[in-house]
Parts: C-alpha cells; sequence; structure tokens
C-alpha cells in the first residue's frame, strides 16, 4: 500500500489560524509570467523560533542541516528527540528515559560480560578526604583543577574539606590495603556504576564533556603483572564490542603516549573513535595498567609465597600489581554523532528503546468500521508477536496526530524500523516496513512476520556499522612527509605516522599544527576541541604493508628515529 504521505508541520501551534470571514474578498491574484522560485531564508530558523514563540507553538523538527551547523545541529537533535535536557547548573544534565534506557542496555550487556570474568559489583561513598587525594602526587596533579570540594555542612565549616570523587583510585585504595593480607587474597576485582564530578572546564557539551557524569570503573589488584596485563586487553576488547557491537560505531585499539597516559599509572589502553562530521578523534573509553605506584602508596602488599624466608624472619611483602578501566555515557554522544542525520537521531536496533513502532495507515472517515476494527486487531496482533519474539514494539495508536506527523516523530527518535498497516496491508497478510537508516522500503508478511523483522533489525545493525567503517578507513591516511599533515588535518583525516613518541615532539606537532591566529576563548580552554594535533594512540594493530624499520624510518615530525606507527588527528 503508499502509506499517506502528510507531512508533519515545522512547528504544533496551540490552536488553528482562524478561516476567513465569510463573505470576505478575495487577494488579487499578482500576475507572473513564470513560477518564481522562492529565496532560500537564511535566517529561517531564527524566524520560526520568533513564530512559534509569539502562537505559543513547540519546534519538533531540526532546523539545522548536520554538515553546515554541526554544533547547533547537535544541541537540537539531543534535546528534541528527548534525549537529554538542559539543567540549572552549567555542565550538568537530565538524562531522559530515551538516553537512559541505551545506558541501561550497555550496563546489562558489560555487567554480565565482567562479572564472567570475575569481577563483582561494589559501591563506595562520593566523598574524598582531602589527605586520601594529596597521598599520590602524579594522579592528584592530573585531576586538581578538576575537583570540586565540599567545605561546608549548613554554616559550619568542615574540619577537613571533602572533594567529590573525579575517579575512585584514592576511596577505595586505602580498603585494598586493608583487605589484601596474602596472596590468598587475590585478585581483588571491584567495579562499581556511579558519577562522577569534574568541574573545571569550560564549554560543556551534552554528553561528551559534562560537570558530572555515569560510568561504571573498574578497579583490581593481582599478585603478577602477567595477570594484570591480561586483564587490561580483555576490558579493553569488551569497550570495542560495546561500541562495535551494540552502537555500531567502529574504533581503534590502541596504546596512549606518555604524554597522555592515565596520570600515575604505568601504561594507558584506549578505543578512539572518529566523527565523519568534524573530522575529529574521540577518546572512547580507556584500560589502565596502574603498576605497582598505587599500591606502594596506599600499602596494597602481601607476603611473597616464593619469597626467601630466612631462620627466624617473615617472607617478604610484595606490592600488588593494579587495573583501573571506565567507560561512560560519552558513548551515547558518540553514537549520535555518528549516525545521526538531518532528521534527528539514528538509533542501532540493539541499543533502541523501541525496535519497531507498529503505526496504523490508510484509516480516515471514509473507511469502514469493518476495516478499522481490522486494522486495530492487526496492529495488536503484530506487537503481540513482535514482542513474545523479544522484539521491544510499541504501537502508536494516537488519534490526535496524522500519520505523517506520526512518521516524523519517530524518525526524529531514530526508531530503527517501522511497520504500516491499513486495510489493504490487512487483506494483503503483510505490511510494511520502512527502515529509519536508509529509508528502505519492503512488504512482510504476517505468516513470517517476527522471524522477517529480527533479521531486518540484524541488517540495520550490520549496515549502520559498515557504513561508518568504511567512512573512518577512508579517512584514516598514512602521512610521512610534514608537509602533507596540516593539510590532512584539514581535510578531516587522521594522520598515521612514523613516531619517535617523545614528548617534545608531540608537543611540537600539536603546536605546529594549530591553526594560526586561532585566539577564541575557545582555545584558552585547555580541555576544549584543539586546532591543533595530539597523539590519539598507538595503534594495536601496526600496518603490515610498511613496517618500522629501527634506525631507518624518520618521524614524521622531527625526523628522529621512529618506533611505531601513532596515530594523530584533533580531537575532543
Amino acid at each position: 500500500m503508499s502509506a499517506e504521505e502528510a507531512v508533519a508541520p515545522a512547528v504544533v501551534a496551540d490552536a488553528a489560524a482562524p478561516a476567513p470571514a465569510e463573505g470576505a474578498r478575495k487577494p488579487r491574484t499578482p500576475k507572473v509570467k513564470a513560477p518564481q522560485v522562492p529565496k532560500v531564508n537564511k535566517m529561517a530558523p531564527k524566524a520560526a523560533k520568533k513564530e512559534a514563540a509569539s502562537t505559543g507553538a513547540v519546534q519538533i523538527g531540526i532546523e539545522y542541516k548536520k554538515d553546515v551547523d554541526f554544533p547547533k545541529w547537535y544541541q537540537q537533535v539531543v534535546t528534541r528527540s528527548e534525549m537529554l535536557e538542559y539543567y540549572d547548573v552549567s555542565g550538568c544534565y537530565i538524562l531522559r528515559p530515551w538516553s537512559y534506557k541505551i545506558w541501561q542496555e550497555i550496563q546489562q550487556w558489560f555487567d554480565n560480560e565482567i562479572q564472567e570474568l570475575g569481577v563483582e559489583n561494589s559501591y563506595f561513598p562520593m566523598f574524598v578526604p582531602a589527605k586520601n587525594l594529596e597521598k599520590e602526587k602524579d594522579h592528584v596533579e592530573g585531576f586538581a583543577a578538576e575537583v570540586a570540594w565540599v567545605t561546608k555542612a549548613g554554616s559550619t565549616d568542615l574540619e577537613e574539606p571533602l572533594a567529590v570523587r573525579p575517579t575512585s583510585e584514592t576511596v577505595m585504595y586505602p580498603y585494598y590495603a586493608k583487605w589484601v593480607r596474602s596472596h590468598r587474597d587475590l585478585p581483588l576485582r571491584l567495579n562499581q556504576w556511579c558519577n562522577v564530578v569534574r568541574w573545571e572546564f569550560k564549554n560543556p557539551q551534552p554528553f561528551l564533556r559534562t560537570r558530572e557524569f555515569l560510568w561504571q570503573e573498574g578497579h583490581t589488584a593481582f599478585a603478577t603483572k602477567a595477570e594484570a596485563d591480561a586483564e587490561v586487553y580483555q576490558i579493553l576488547d569488551l569497550y570495542r564490542q560495546v561500541y562495535e557491537d551494540l552502537l555500531a560505531v567502529p574504533v581503534i585499539k590502541g596504546i596512549k603516549s606518555e604524554k597522555e597516559k592515565f596520570a600515575g599509572g604505568l601504561y594507558t589502553t584506549t578505543i578512539e573513535g572518529y566523527i565523519p562530521t568534524t573530522g575529529r578523534g574521540i577518546q572512547a573509553a580507556t584500560s589502565h595498567c596502574l603498576g605497582q605506584n598505587f599500591a606502594k602508596m596506599f600499602g596494597i602488599s602481601f607476603e611473597d609465597p616464593q619469597g626467601p624466608l630466612p631462620s627466624g624472619e617473615a617472607r617478604p611483602a610484595c606490592h600488588a600489581w593494579q587495573n583501573s578501566w571506565g567507560l561512560t555515557t560519552r558513548s551515547l554522544g558518540v553514537m549520535i554523532m555518528v549516525h545521526g542525520d538531518d532528521k534527528g537521531l539514528v538509533l542501532p536496533p540493539r541499543v533502541a528503546s523501541v525496535q519497531v513502532v507498529v503505526i496504523p495507515c490508510g484509516v480516515n472517515s471514509k473507511t469502514s468500521d469493518e476495516d478499522k476494527a481490522a486494522v486495530d486487531e492487526r496492529v495488536a496482533d503484530i506487537a503481540k508477536q513482535l514482542k513474545k519474539a523479544g522484539i521491544r514494539a510499541k504501537v502508536d495508536d494516537r488519534t490526535t496526530y496524522s500519520v505523517g506527523y506520526k512518521f516524523n516523530h519517530w524518525e526524529l527518535r531514530g526508531v530503527p524500523v517501522r511497520l504500516e498497516v491499513g486495510p489493504k496491508d490487512v487483506k494483503s497478510n503483510q505490511a510494511l516496513a520502512a527502515r529509519r537508516d536508509n529509508g528502505e522500503k519492503s512488504t512482510i508478511s504476517h505468516e513470517t512476520l517476527a522471524k522477517d523483522v529480527r533479521e531486518l533489525l540484524d541488517t540495520v545493525q550490520a549496515d549502520m556499522f559498515t557504513r561508518a567503517k568504511e567512512t573512518r578507513d577512508a579517512n584514516v591516511i598514512k602521512v610521512e612527509d610534514w608537509n602533507d599533515f596540516v593539510p590532512a588535518l584539514d581535510s578531516k583525516k587522521f594522520c598515521l605516522i612514523p613516531w619517535c613518541e617523545e614528548i617534545a615532539c608531540e608537543d611540537e606537532i600539536k603546536e605546529k599544527s594549530a591553526r594560526a591566529g586561532l585566539a577564541t576563548e575557545e582555545a584558552q580552554d585547555d580541555k576544549a576541541p584543539s586546532m591543533g594535533a595530539k597523539s590519539l594512540c598507538i595503534p594495536l594493530e601496526q600496518p603490515q604493508d610498511k613496517p618500522i624499520i629501527a634506525g631507518e624510518t624518520k618521524c614524521t615530525s622531527c625526523g628522529k628515529d621512529a618506533k611505531r606507527w601513532a596515530l594523530f588527528g584533533r580531537s575532543y
């Protein structure tokens, strides 16, 4: 059947415009030689807002084009799709059910996986005594500017200021020291799902850069470095699966440079995403090996069961090897930026709150009561079948909105598949399926409904990942001549370069690649998106077609001997 092609208006008014008075003179039709093409009004979005405000109307569509004004596009998508709402405190946001359900899907999958590894969930307080935070100098310096402090209870000054956790190493590790006495107490593997606060920055962005955010943080302790190393990469691959298998976002696994690694840690592994519209990278999740640094600071030690035991002496103490790893609600923002389009969200089926929306179509005042009842019955049966098959389905049978409005409503919210059912479909024993990701339509037999819809959802998921990966791969290029580096960045590319891995060289690359004359407030904020390139990671999968040759391959930037290929780019 052909669905009703009504288009939802840009605004929904509280009341319809009054009709012309009866008998009123009709306006004269101007004489024109040919139809005139209307001029594009560049101020249309502002004018629409002004008109909406004056009439009490509510904006429902996306006014900005993703490729034209990405920041405003993103802001409208996250709010008008009802993913979040702005809060009275800058940098803090309300996660609405549409986004929180996605976070719950991620939570459920990841939680099951880490529990299979032997990780247990726990919860630690959000307040950190100042003395604990100050124990680890390098760690504190990494977070000092971002720490929020509680200094009063009512009007009374606290005896000791309390930090609101920016991360929980200094909260948890004093108690790890208490609980670990013997090698038999290891491994100790705990995770917590919680919120953290990181305060000192400008230019907050929903999901991406917020003063408070949700995350999971795992903290583990082992008797040997080999055990700790193995877990670091196990967790990193779970993070890859969250992005690639659930969110359909391709990522690059790698190791952070010395400059970019976690403060106080031994080394940091990361997964890095690519945002095609801006050509920027984004750190998607990290898994850190902390070495023994924190264990020495907090006294997390145990007797070495293999150590020498001179007569009458205790066995020597060993310090634990530790890891920490975290995934945040930033993942939702990455998903939105990679997949969203000019109509709004495009949600991967595996995390969508509603995977299929069923909409009755082709029913109007001329439709017989019998046909109306048949459509209602069929729609209810479809939803029942889908839910029984484990598919998250919803029926939109609201009578106060047009079919076109409903189409736009669910497209804005990114529902992966729409099923349209009308009187002709009932008689043909089928439904019309429309994909959100590419707009393709196909008929689905009622006899094989659940099976066909499941296959369609799987196809949508796979196609979304494939398209995103092809786009990402096309924008990662090898650069061995510095003269090609900045032009590649300006073309929204990631640059894979032979690199010496020295901190001074990394600083020089950022400085040299920064655009001249950038003197905005954003540039003064150390953590705002920079116009200079930074090292994103040293990929675990090094190029096989052109391996680094020790003593021969030179660093693209400084000309010293290169050690490995490294990924550079502008980033969030």
